[in-house]
């Protein structure tokens, strides 16, 4: 979109105040698109993963307009996903929660309005158990393979280090109590990882289809699994030079080890996969400008001043992630792009992006251990936009926005027809405020 109409900054600049979000309706339609028609041997259900970005706007689009279901990861993302629209028939709960008291109340409702609870502990499986098997109500279980895979090990969420789902050796004490209990699985989930190398998420698919025929469909438990969910963590490449996931040749491998495991189970699943960096991280741009230069001496950086940083995207600092940059003109010209660097000097015009909050590692071009890394990129002047590309997934959603007081940013959607529109209108400094109680009033 950017490199196409970079005019479109300018105009959404008109809007409102920078920073602000700006993302394409049409380039979240193309991806919902693409993962529906993933390869499946016996249906596919693609689940949206909302904690990439849960703004209503952006739920409408993927749920109510592409017909993707919702992956919930708390009580709240399935309330709000509910409040926008989504039925509980269409969203999976997949929570390190334990929900007790008036929360338990209200996930009993929602499991008794059609949603999919999916079990992550044996916590969890006890606490539920007296309902479900009173109700004859279906449950998943995420289950624990002791293997992951993620683009950091922060986002490893498969092996010792994290504790998502129940682990493989619990996995036995788990399916006797439910036997005992009367309680019903027709849905097994694993999750590896997110942004991990897709060559371990097709030797997860082998795993998974392994543990489920061994252990929940042999004679003694007999489940009646119908349904198998392989997680999301689609690699997507934000940079030039990165590979995103082959999501066709993926569907192939699931469809072909699915229709094998049929032929030996006489079982036909139908695949789940629960994406969410993937529909929405490349149709999401953050809008930057530049509001001073500095510089730390021959032997230093040279240093662009942005009025938006760590506080609007924390990736940069959590994980070292790397993102495209745009450097535009106030007027709309785009002055330099990620994918066209030959008019800079490789030497000259190394800069280095950061943002006003005091704090040193708040800069858009971190390595993984938190060291500033120069980038070449044309050198703007005050008041030009600084724009970073692949911010549609975990920027909105996941960044501090209130350190140092800073507002939450603005959020623009450029919709199917052309449109700008606001989806998301700056906060207020009383917002932020407005739960405080002054210790001499209480």
């Amino acid at each position: 979109m950017i490199e196409k109409n970079t005019q479109i900054i300018a105009r959404a600049a008109e809007m409102t105040t920078t920073p602000f979000y700006l993302y394409d309706q049409k380039t979240i339609d193309r991806k919902c698109s693409d993962l529906k028609s993933m390869p499946n041997a016996y249906g596919i259900q693609v689940r949206y993963a909302m904690k990439a970005n849960s703004t209503k706007a952006m739920l409408e689009t993927i749920c109510l307009d592409n017909g993707l279901g919702i992956d919930a990861s708390s009580l709240n993302e399935a309330r709000r996903a509910n409040a926008a629209g989504v039925p509980y028939k269409e969203i999976m709960l997949t929570t390190q929660e334990v929900p007790e008291g008036s929360d338990r109340a209200e996930l009993e409702y929602m499991i008794s309005e059609g949603l999919k609870y999916n079990i992550c502990s044996m916590r969890q499986l006890k606490q539920i158990s007296s309902f479900a098997s009173d109700k004859n109500i279906p449950l998943s279980m995420r289950v624990h393979p002791g293997v992951g895979s993620g683009e950091s090990a922060t986002r490893n969420t498969g092996d010792k280090y994290s504790c998502f789902g129940i682990h493989l050796t619990d996995l036995k004490r788990a399916l006797n109590f439910a036997k005992n209990k009367n309680i019903i699985f027709d849905q097994v989930h694993v999750h590896i990882g997110s942004g991990g190398d897709p060559a371990k998420w097709r030797e997860n698919i082998d795993r998974e289809l392994g543990f489920v025929e061994n252990h929940f469909l042999n004679t003694y438990y007999n489940q009646p699994i119908s349904k198998i969910s392989f997680g999301g963590g689609l690699k997507v490449a934000r940079m030039p030079g990165e590979t995103s996931a082959d999501i066709q040749d993926l569907g192939k491998y699931a469809a072909e080890k699915i229709s094998e495991f049929a032929r030996r189970t006489r079982r036909e699943l139908t695949m789940e996969i629960e994406p969410g960096t993937y529909p929405v991280a490349n149709s999401g741009y953050l809008v930057t400008k530049v509001i001073d230069k500095k510089q730390t001496g021959p032997d230093g950086f040279e240093f662009l001043v942005l009025d938006g940083g760590m506080e609007v995207n924390t990736r940069p600092l959590l994980y070292g992630s790397e993102h495209p940059f745009y450097i535009v003109s106030s007027s709309g010209k785009l002055l330099s792009t990620e994918t066209d660097l030959s008019k800079l000097d490789p030497e000259k015009d190394q800069r280095v992006v950061v943002g006003r909050c005091c704090e040193s590692g708040d800069s858009q071009s971190l390595d993984e251990t938190g060291h500033i890394v120069p980038r070449v990129m044309a050198n703007p002047n005050i008041g030009d936009f600084v724009v970073v590309g692949g911010c549609g997934a975990y920027c909105s959603t996941m960044t501090p926005f209130n350190y140092n007081s800073h507002t939450q940013a603005p959020e623009i959607m450029l919709d199917r027809e052309g449109k700008l529109k606001i989806i998301r209108h700056p906060q207020a400094l009383h917002e932020i405020t407005k739960n405080e109680v002054s210790i001499k009033d209480s």
